[in-house]
C-alpha cells in the first residue's frame, strides 16, 4: 500500500492534536505504521496548529510534503486557504466553514479574505460543512471537531465500526456518547 498523507489543520483550542489521535489510533488498528507530527504556533493564543498523519506498509518520516496530502482537514477557513498547496492533484479538501480572526486582522493591522471557500473550490475538490451549527443543533458546541472528521472519514480507508470504537477509546469517558452522535452526523452528511 501506498503511504497515506493526511492533514490537519486548525486554530489552537479547536480540537486538532485531539482529532490526530484518533487518526493515530485507527491507523495503528488497521495495523498500519504511523507517524504523527505536531506543529504548534501560539496555539494557546488562538495561533495555528498543524498536524501530518501519514500510514502505510512502512513510513519513513512524518512530515508530509507540499502537494502529497491525500486529505486535508481544516477546522477554519483562513487555515485551509494557509496550507490549501499541501494537497495533490486528487486530493480532498474538508472544510469547516468557520471564520476565526488571526490577531493581525483583530489589531486592524490586516484583512480578514473574503470568498475563499470560494477560490478553493477553483482549484480542489472541496467539501464544506458548517459543523459549528450541527453542533449546536446537537447540543455541545465542542463536538464540531468530530462532526467534520466523520464527514472526512468517508473519505478514508477505514470502516465506520473501527471509527466509532477508536472514538470510544480515545475521548474521555464522560463525552463518549457525545462525539460517537457527533461523528455520525457527519458521517451522514458525506
Amino acid at each position: 500500500m501506498e503511504t497515506k498523507n493526511i492533514m490537519i489543520v486548525g486554530v489552537g483550542g479547536q480540537g486538532t492534536l485531539l482529532t490526530s489521535r484518533i487518526l493515530g489510533g485507527l491507523t495503528l488498528k488497521a495495523g498500519f505504521d504511523v507517524k504523527l507530527s505536531e506543529v504548534h504556533g501560539m496555539a494557546q493564543r488562538g495561533g495555528s496548529v498543524v498536524t501530518f498523519v501519514r500510514y502505510g506498509e512502512k513510513v519513513s518520516e512524518p512530515i508530509v510534503e507540499e502537494g502529497c496530502a491525500d486529505v486535508l482537514i481544516a477546522f477554519e477557513r483562513l487555515e485551509a486557504l494557509r496550507y490549501a498547496h499541501f494537497l495533490k492533484k486528487d486530493g480532498v479538501l474538508i472544510v469547516n466553514d468557520q471564520r476565526i480572526d488571526p490577531m493581525p486582522v483583530v489589531i486592524g493591522a490586516a484583512q480578514y479574505p473574503s470568498d475563499i471557500i470560494e477560490g478553493l473550490e477553483k482549484e480542489h475538490k472541496v467539501l464544506k460543512i458548517d459543523a459549528q451549527a450541527a453542533a449546536a443543533k446537537l447540543g455541545n458546541p465542542r463536538t464540531f471537531n468530530i462532526i467534520v472528521l466523520g464527514l472526512a472519514a468517508k473519505h478514508m480507508d477505514f470502516s465506520h465500526e473501527d471509527w466509532l470504537e477508536v472514538i470510544e477509546k480515545t475521548v474521555p469517558a464522560k463525552t463518549i456518547d457525545i462525539n460517537k452522535q457527533a461523528f455520525e452526523l457527519g458521517y451522514n452528511m458525506g
